[in-house]
């Protein structure tokens, strides 16, 4: 069973909220940490000043009860420590001989002071580097400025402490209100996105609901376009595609339905004439066996051309390659000689090879070739031909029969469509599927195929393809005629005019 996933709704919502998250968390914590690294900084500087400070106080001050320069380190960090407070969360205290003597004056957060170990800490610090000390109250950065006096042989030295979590408490009270008001941001920008969403996939909603509606028996269903966005277009679009759904169905069924009635057709003959001579056996039995194989010849014909109509969807239909004109309207006039006693003439040619299948163009100009036969009488002429005009290859074929009536002439290349006219006297023959498999050969081929009026009357159908050049495969033009020249196989016609 497939796991049903998120609706793109959801999705589009919770990509939004963690793209937000990361745009509000990422500056948050990138400015906290700024923060940190700055206020340390700052810490290690005040220090610094400070022990700066005591050395110049050392140098310049006098102790204010002898006048005299000061005769003991105790009695110098005494002296310094009344002189000289500490900033807001910052304490100073003294050690002596490893016991804690004064500290600077004013509330601190803690009293390390009177923490032995913190005092045991400071007396055997050798050195005047800044480190870190862990205290009730967080994080504690600290240095130790030893002083020694001459004459004085106590071991004296200046505990400088700076409560680093307690100056980061505004900072970090910063850091909770960005935090608090990017999450209210978040809550509203996820509603603001559910109901956005919601109505930008509200048309995607009803394609859903309309596809769901629709059956082989119902395309009427469309979606109502409004506007000219995205979605606008999404719904012309599927609108477009149901109208050639809609016409695809409606052409399947008509074309089952006139394959059922031509089939349908010599099915009946064979089975009357069969019933005929099972009743009489003896009488007609030749004449008889002639019309169930014509009828059977006929049934064959029309089960070959639906499977070849068939197949012009397929990619494998053409089988591309070299192919000369020449030869293949020569070939196709020879063959055609075969289709009835008509004067065959080859009109002209073009002397050119290009890419297509040589096969299939043949079909089509023997399916025209039977056409103009079935429409022409003894004596007529039929024409075939082949000219290069702009880039286009038109191979044609042109008969002095009726003509083709301008009202058919678009709809004769559908299937079963026969044209109006014909040659009196003469029944119309076929099923009307030789036009519509040249129109597929064409179509095939990128080209397309029309019927026009001959000049000397009649009818001439036209297949027109685009001339690709067997190697490069691009179409020939005036250029080609100028710069490559005749007789190298290209794409060069004999005449210049226009068919």
């Amino acid at each position: 069973m497939l796991r049903r996933l998120p609706s793109a709704r959801s999705r589009i919502v919770g990509w939004m909220l963690l793209l937000l998250s990361a745009a509000l968390a990422v500056p948050t914590f990138g400015i906290t940490i700024v923060w940190q690294a700055e206020l340390d900084r700052q810490v290690d500087a005040q220090l610094l000043s400070e022990a700066d400070r005591l050395r110049a106080f050392a140098r310049t001050s006098r102790d204010p009860h002898t006048g005299e320069r000061f005769s003991s380190g105790a009695s110098l960090l005494t002296a310094f420590m009344a002189v000289h407070r500490p900033e807001r969360d910052a304490a100073f205290f003294s050690v002596v001989d490893g016991r804690a003597d004064r500290r600077s004056p004013g509330p601190v957060p803690a009293r390390l002071d009177r923490d032995p170990a913190v005092v045991a800490l400071m007396a055997r610090t050798a050195d005047t580097r800044i480190r870190w000390l862990d205290s009730p109250v967080g994080k504690v950065r600290y240095g130790v400025v030893p002083v020694q006096l001459a004459g004085d042989n106590t071991d004296t030295r200046l505990a400088l402490l700076a409560f680093r979590d307690r100056q980061l408490r505004q900072e970090r009270h910063m850091a909770r209100l960005l935090l608090a008001s990017g999450c209210f941001a978040l809550v509203v920008a996820g509603l603001a996105s559910w109901l956005v969403a919601g109505r930008v996939l509200a048309p995607i909603r009803l394609v859903r609901q309309t596809a769901e509606r629709i059956s082989e028996t119902d395309l009427t269903q469309r979606l109502p376009v409004r506007g000219g966005d995205d979605v606008a277009a999404l719904a012309e679009t599927f609108n477009h595609m149901l109208d050639r759904l809609s016409g695809a169905f409606t052409a399947q069924r008509r074309f089952l339905d006139e394959v059922a009635h031509e089939l349908r057709t010599p099915i009946t003959v064979l089975r009357g004439h069969l019933e005929l001579m099972d009743e009489d056996p003896d009488s007609g039995r030749r004449q008889t066996r002639a019309l169930l194989f014509d009828e059977l010849d006929r049934m064959r014909r029309i089960v070959e051309d639906l499977l070849l109509l068939a197949r012009a969807e397929r990619p494998d239909f053409l089988a591309l390659g070299r192919t000369s004109l020449t030869d293949l309207v020569v070939d196709a006039a020879a063959k055609a000689q075969a289709l009835g006693p008509r004067r065959w003439t080859v009109a002209e040619v073009a002397d050119v090879s290009v890419r297509l299948d040589g096969q299939r163009v043949t079909q089509a100009l023997m399916q025209l070739a039977a056409n103009a036969v079935g429409h022409t009488g003894e004596g007529d002429t039929i024409e075939i031909g082949s000219r290069l005009w702009r880039g286009r290859a038109l191979l044609w074929v042109a008969d002095s029969g009726p003509g083709v009536a301008p009202q058919d002439r678009e709809r004769i290349f559908q299937c079963f469509h026969q044209g109006s006219t014909a040659v009196p006297g003469r029944a119309a023959t076929g099923i009307g599927l030789g036009l519509a498999l040249v129109r597929e050969i064409a179509q095939a081929h990128d080209g397309f195929a029309r019927v026009e009026e001959a000049p000397g009357g009649g009818a001439r159908f036209v297949i027109d393809l685009p001339a690709l050049h067997p190697t490069t495969e691009g179409t020939c033009d005036e250029q080609d005629l100028d710069s490559r020249g005749r007789g190298k196989n290209l794409c060069l016609p004999r005449k210049g005019t226009a068919p």
